[in-house]
Order: structure tokens, then C-alpha cells, then sequence
């Protein structure tokens, strides 16, 4: 294993981070034999930093991991994230309750990074409100959170306000080598990392999306001086950035988590050539190419006064045709609604909220009619 400066953090993390929300399964409920032994067969190679979070398969997570290290003193060989449901709070009691319940379920005295969970623009507001921060540092003067973080997920904007708010340690976000200006991108990294934040990458396959292998990206990567399978191109172009600390990936089986071990262990920093961000750029130009609507999610179309997310929807019904990914883009669009109606978004941000009111059509620089294509997005991505 290879093992990376972890921020200002006096401690060095393994190149490969284990993400828990992606185990195994079997009728509905975590295989835990097989996670268990994912998890130790990971910890046992060195990897030494695992993530989880309250909501992860239907709150099966946190207490499956808190099982699997608690046994033969894998909880002393590893350092462990989760995260405050923000969706969630709504008062500050129930901070309290949520972490009280988080470290009962993981087995543990402390969590050594406990992060903000999903933070965007409402969740930030509301939290700052109940002022969170304050609560935050309380937990760790008592010693039950180590170091504080944030995970995100909205415009860079909201991005570069949250990172200015607060003396943070680390800050997770969603970065692969098609999501270079997406949420905080290549820009929200670099500046965490200016200001000596460990930043921890989740999504570096886009959700799977960059193992997939249409025949014109394939072809690409056949050409290519160098072979590599598209998993390892995607994780070592992560790794070569010496701003990233480390990269999760959430596996689903001990196959996949042999492969990604293979890969750490073959990680560097400013090791890509010429040649290999040429082969990068050519297969960003071929996925791209693949889109069905030409939206570039510049949000200028936003806000929708009914509450539909256009950008996001349009890059649902993108993955799909992009990357092969249909069953991956009506998960998104089904994530959606189920966020509606257990009260995580506040409103109902799939395209089958659009009423075709029109508003948004003349902001969009594209000039895409937008009220034609949500019908589209929803015919295509409903169930």
C-alpha cells in the first residue's frame, strides 16, 4: 500500500479509501460474511481509512462496520469517518442524538473524522443557524470527534463559502476526470488543498459509470501506449494530482476490492506523461460526444420556481446515453423522488415536476427547450 500526507493532519492515509455504502447484499440486507471479509481483507493490505455514513443501505452500514472492527483490534488498525445527517437536523437536539446513536452503532469512544453530510446551499443555512460549529467543537474538546469535515454537493459557489467559514481539516467531494468543473471540481480542490485541507474523493468512477466501455472509448483505451483497465486509468489519474488524499471507492465485492489494491499499490503523484492525459482527453471528448442534450450545467437556467432541478436531471438522462448507464440514471431519478418524500430535498426535483411554464427556456445560453426535453428526461428515466 501506498500511503499519502492526510492534510495539515500529523498522519499519513492509504492511497485507497474503503467506502461502505456499496456491500455485497442478499435479500435486501447486507451479505454480512462477505462485507466482513471485503472490510479485514482491505484492512489486512493497509488500507487505513474507512468511510461511512447514517443513511448507507438503509442504516445497515455504520452497524455492520462497527461489528466488523470490532473484532481481532481491527478498529485499532484504521481510522473512521461518518457523517451528521444534515437533512435531518432540525433542531439542535438532534445533533446530539444522531452522534450519541453514531458511535453506540460503530462501537467506538470517538470518530476520528466526522463530516457534514451532503452540504448544498439549505442544508448549510440551516445548520450554520443551529450553529453546528459551535456544537462540533464542543464534541471534540470532549473528546468524542477527532476531526471535523464536510462532504459536498452543490455549486462551487456554496463550495468556496463553506470552506472559508470555518478552520475545517478535511473536506470530501465528488471529482473523476469527467466531473472536472461539476460541484466543487478541479478548482474546490486545489483551494481546500491551498489552505491545507485533506481532501478525500468520492464518485472517481462516477458511480460505475467510467468501468463501462462503449466501443468508441474502448477503442481509445486499446490505442493507448500504456493498457490499463478503465477502473485503474480513472483511479491512477486521481492519484497522480498530489492535492488528492485519498480516494474512496465504494466495492461490492472481494474481487473488486483485490483489483483496487492492485491499483494503490501501484499509485504516484505527477507520474502521468504526456501521453497519458492525451489518452484522457480523448476519451472526455468521447463520452462527451455521446450526450443527448447539449447542457453544460452552467445553472443559469435556476432557479426553477417549482423546484426541478433542470441541470441535474439533464445529467441523469446524459449518463444513460453517455456511459451506458441506464439502470445507474433511473436510480438518480428515483433517488430523487424517494429524497422528496422523506424530506431530504424540499421539493420534487425530477423533470416530471416541470409544468412547461417556460421561465427557464431564454436564460439558457445553449438554447435548449428545456420544457420539451424534461418531458423527455421523464419518459425516458421513470419506472
Amino acid at each position: 500500500m501506498n500511503y499519502r500526507q492526510f492534510g495539515r493532519i500529523d498522519w499519513n492515509v492509504s492511497a485507497l479509501g474503503f467506502g461502505c455504502m456499496r456491500f455485497p447484499e442478499k435479500d435486501n440486507q447486507i451479505d454480512e460474511p462477505a462485507a466482513v471479509r471485503m472490510l479485514h481483507t482491505a484492512i489486512d493490505a493497509g488500507v487505513n481509512y474507512i468511510d461511512t455514513a447514517w443513511p448507507y443501505h438503509n442504516e445497515q452500514s455504520e452497524p455492520l462496520v462497527g461489528r466488523a472492527l470490532a473484532e481481532n483490534g481491527y478498529r485499532q488498525k484504521v481510522r473512521l469517518a461518518t457523517k451528521l445527517p444534515s437533512w435531518s437536523v432540525h433542531k439542535a437536539e438532534d445533533m446530539d442524538r444522531f452522534l450519541h446513536e453514531q458511535l453506540k452503532r460503530l462501537q467506538t469512544e470517538q470518530i476520528d473524522f466526522y463530516l457534514l453530510h451532503t452540504l448544498n446551499r439549505e442544508y448549510w443555512d440551516r445548520l450554520t443557524r443551529l450553529d453546528v460549529l459551535s456544537w462540533a467543537e464542543k464534541k471534540i474538546a470532549q473528546g468524542k470527534i477527532a476531526h471535523l469535515g464536510f462532504s459536498f454537493h452543490d455549486e462551487y459557489s456554496v463550495f468556496a463559502e463553506i470552506l472559508a467559514a470555518y478552520d475545517w481539516d478535511f473536506c470530501q467531494i465528488q471529482y473523476n476526470y469527467m466531473n472536472l468543473t461539476h460541484q466543487a471540481g478541479r478548482r474546490g480542490l486545489k483551494e481546500a488543498a491551498k489552505k491545507g485541507l485533506a481532501v478525500v474523493i468520492m464518485e472517481p468512477l462516477l458511480g460505475g459509470s467510467l468501468a463501462k466501455t462503449p466501443e468508441s472509448v474502448q477503442k481509445i483505451w486499446d490505442d493507448a501506449p500504456v493498457q490499463r483497465t478503465p477502473v485503474d486509468w480513472a483511479l491512477q489519474w486521481l492519484w497522480d494530482q498530489p492535492e488528492v488524499s485519498v480516494v474512496l471507492s465504494g466495492m461490492s465485492s472481494l474481487e473488486q476490492v483485490e483489483q483496487n489494491l492492485a491499483a494503490a499499490a501501484s499509485s504516484g503523484t505527477e507520474s502521468y506523461t504526456e501521453s497519458d492525459h492525451a489518452t484522457i482527453k480523448a476519451v472526455q471528448q468521447a463520452f462527451s460526444s455521446r450526450a443527448t442534450i447539449p447542457c453544460t450545467t452552467c445553472g443559469y437556467c435556476m432557479p426553477c420556481p417549482h423546484g426541478v432541478d433542470i441541470p441535474r436531471n439533464f445529467t441523469a438522462y446524459n449518463k444513460a446515453t453517455m456511459f451506458d448507464a441506464v439502470a445507474e440514471a433511473k436510480g438518480e431519478y428515483r433517488w430523487m423522488r424517494e429524497s422528496f418524500e422523506r424530506g431530504i430535498a424540499p421539493a420534487d426535483q425530477r423533470a416530471a415536476a416541470c409544468i412547461a411554464c417556460g421561465e427557464c427556456e431564454p436564460k439558457c445560453p445553449q438554447h435548449i427547450p428545456i420544457s420539451t426535453r424534461m418531458a423527455e428526461v421523464d419518459a425516458f428515466l421513470r419506472e
